[in-house]
């Protein structure tokens, strides 16, 4: 209860601030002054405005959010030889990497997984399960938090914003043509907007963000290659491989909020269009990827 009321007030929260930013730019009509015709500069304006907007006051809130919505306890002083072992292998993968430290956070849930988040390189949280501890040995461990030091080195979740941010704007652009044309050609609406370009665009958003999300899913999957790599270099390839191949012997299903769970390490399983809409690659293919040497690129030094 308590991660849907934070998912509710945030995403309010949004929206009330681009309204607001929407209104103070005077941009907020995407139709012309006569409220016949659109206005396709305001129209964009409007659709950048809510597209990168959200995108990024969400990555800008991550950290913040991502710890309230797991319940993450952050490591300020060490209190036991894990909770030591844990600081000092991310902040050995972090000095390689080239990263500043990252704060460090553990979460009681009986899945093995992890994830990281964070607006910038330099201030990011990385974040462990309490199965992870439990579950994985110390070597697994250690390429597990490579993986996630390497999302860090690599800038995604910067990346993914970005790339979210667009997939929004054209698609907030495109469902708002979409609705115009139907008010204006279907029910002959000569000014202004009847009830039928709202219904409209409300189907057509929907419609068009579920193909759209096709392309961030493609791109996390790639990143989760790159991100494998990475953990390869920094904790070495086969304990990279011995850390995905415990993944598959987890049967939990991934516990992490939907706003988060492309940053853990761990995905679900799926085939056929399913596939299309993972966040994250089947296990197989990432271990066959880190098997084949130079098949995936190494992570980003600074």
């Amino acid at each position: 209860m308590k991660r849907i009321f934070l998912f509710v007030v945030t995403n309010l929260a949004i929206l009330v601030v681009l309204s607001i930013a929407l209104r103070v730019l005077g941009i907020d009509s995407m139709l012309d002054e006569q409220g016949v015709g659109i206005n396709f500069n305001a129209l964009l304006v409007i659709a950048a405005v809510i597209g990168f907007g959200g995108s990024f006051i969400s990555l800008l809130i991550s950290k913040w959010s991502a710890k309230r919505m797991t319940g993450a306890r952050v490591i300020d002083v060490p209190s036991n030889m894990s909770e030591r072992w844990l600081v000092e292998t991310v902040r050995r993968h972090a000095n390689r990497a080239g990263i500043g430290m990252p704060e460090i956070a553990i979460y009681d849930s009986p899945e093995i997984n992890a994830f990281a988040t964070g607006w910038n390189r330099n201030s990011a949280l990385v974040a462990v399960s309490t199965g992870l501890l439990r579950n994985m040995t110390q070597e697994e461990a250690e390429a597990v938090l490579g993986h996630e030091v390497s999302h860090v080195a690599n800038g995604d979740m910067v990346t993914l914003a970005l790339i979210q941010g667009v997939v929004n704007t054209f698609v907030i652009f495109l469902s708002r043509i979409v609705g115009h044309l139907v008010d204006r050609l279907v029910f002959k609406v000569e000014r202004g907007h009847g009830p039928a370009f709202f219904i409209t665009v409300i189907i057509a958003q929907l419609v068009l963000g579920i193909l759209a999300s096709t392309i961030v899913m493609w791109f996390s999957r790639q990143r989760e290659f790159r991100a494998d790599a990475g953990g390869a270099q920094l904790a070495g390839r086969e304990k990279m491989i011995a850390a995905l191949e415990r993944l598959k012997l987890n049967h939990e299903q991934s516990q992490l909020p939907d706003q988060i769970a492309a940053f853990g390490i761990s995905g679900g399983v799926a085939s056929g269009l399913k596939y299309l809409f993972m966040s994250h690659p089947p296990l197989d293919e990432r271990i066959a990827a880190l098997r084949q040497t130079g098949q995936v690129s190494p992570v980003r030094r600074a």
